[in-house]
């Protein structure tokens, strides 16, 4: 029986060594394709701080160390995401609890606490779908946003052959999910493949609640959520869902 990991890559391949170091076998099905966006900062704004919703917009945007931008404090939604940004090269990478909201909070606790001026200019680098208005809700506290879009990510219409196979033979036993897009492509494409009665038949373990929204939804029944946005919280909702199911 394996564990499938709807992820993209690169960010599946760390996630699948991390689930056979458990001892399970593991199925990849990247829903969602990476492509970086080319932007040009023509905005000449003094920027304070750059905040950060997810590790692809700093990999699709080589051009910061050029922009002179990584001397700048940078907030990140999360450990895995401030580990890509000290890889490029930020020394000083503020860490949130690991959605939007808490890093909103974590900028304006820096603010009142006088880290950051509360009326800075803020360089937000952002996919082009964003689950929610971070730069106007920072924008309302008085903060001035600068949005750049570096990257997108493509649905996938189709599973690998062999994702296919162990649906038709009931060879997997939970899923994975991380985010609202990855579960509407997820979903999408089982249903091109005609294993969606398959695929929502079991475990649907998703990294927050607006991410199980989405699996609800469309008629899930078994949908575990993680305590915390975080991997590791992602893997205990799993050995729960694995354990009930033994049960």
């Amino acid at each position: 029986m394996s564990i499938l990991v709807t992820r993209p890559h690169p960010d599946n391949v760390a996630t699948a060594d991390n689930l056979r170091a458990r001892g399970h076998v593991v199925l990849l099905a990247p829903v969602l394709k990476f492509e970086p966006v080319v932007f040009h900062d023509a905005s000449e704004a003094d920027y304070s701080a750059i905040i950060v919703t997810s590790a692809n917009a700093i990999r699709a945007a080589p051009q910061l160390r050029d922009l002179g931008l990584l001397e700048l404090p940078l907030f990140a939604v999360g450990e895995h995401t401030a580990a890509v940004a000290r890889d490029v090269g930020f020394t000083d990478v503020i860490v949130a609890g690991g959605d939007a909201a808490a890093l909103r909070d974590k900028v304006m606790q820096s603010a009142r606490a006088k880290v950051l001026k509360k009326k800075s200019t803020l360089l937000y680098l952002a996919g082009a779908d964003l689950s929610r208005d971070l730069g106007g809700e920072l924008g309302a506290e008085g903060f001035s946003v600068v949005t750049q879009t570096t990257y997108r990510m493509a649905p996938v219409k189709i599973f690998p052959r062999d994702v296919c196979e162990g649906f038709a033979a009931h060879g997997i036993e939970a899923v994975l999910h991380y985010s609202r897009r990855s579960a509407r492509a997820f979903l999408d494409a089982a249903r091109d493949e005609g294993v969606e009665i398959s695929a929502l038949a079991i475990p649907q373990c998703c990294l927050s609640e607006t991410v199980a929204s989405v699996l609800r939804d469309a008629g899930a029944s078994q949908v575990l959520v993680a305590a915390t946005s975080d991997e590791n919280a992602l893997f205990d909702a799993l050995e729960r869902a694995l354990r009930t199911r033994l049960a």
